[in-house]
């Protein structure tokens, strides 16, 4: 399976989802106008990697902003990792990074985490 890298700008995050690792990372700031440019292909993507049972996927946000059009879509891919996670197909992990300090961020990272069933680690830096 292919990787999937995307460079981010002012308003769009890096994608950087490494297949053969399992570290899927989504990084900087995500403000886009549209959502569906950026998150479907990170949304195909993923379903055709998690199609795949016995992997372990590492998932980290590291992000300093989102918008919320963007929570959404990263409501969609916390449900997925949990979906797979909960119905035994694999391990899954997700490490929500956040600027020591950034309440905001801290929040809504809590929020992910409160309906989340796979580990979910709050990391300051």
């Amino acid at each position: 399976m292919e990787n999937l890298f995307i460079e981010g700008d002012e308003e769009r995050p890096s994608i950087r989802f490494d297949a053969e690792t399992g570290i899927l990372e989504i990084a900087e700031s995500s403000y886009p106008e549209y959502t569906n440019d950026i998150y479907n292909p990170v949304m195909d993507w993923l379903d055709l990697y998690l199609s795949t049972p016995g992997r372990k996927v590492t998932f980290n946000f590291k992000l300093d902003y989102f918008n919320t059009s963007t929570s959404f879509r990263f409501q969609q891919i916390i449900n997925k990792l949990n979906e797979y996670f909960l119905e035994g197909k694999g391990e899954a992990v997700i490490n929500w990074y956040y600027e020591e300090g950034d309440i905001d961020m801290l929040e809504n990272g809590e929020d992910y985490a409160k309906d989340c069933k796979i580990p979910f680690n709050l990391v300051a830096y």
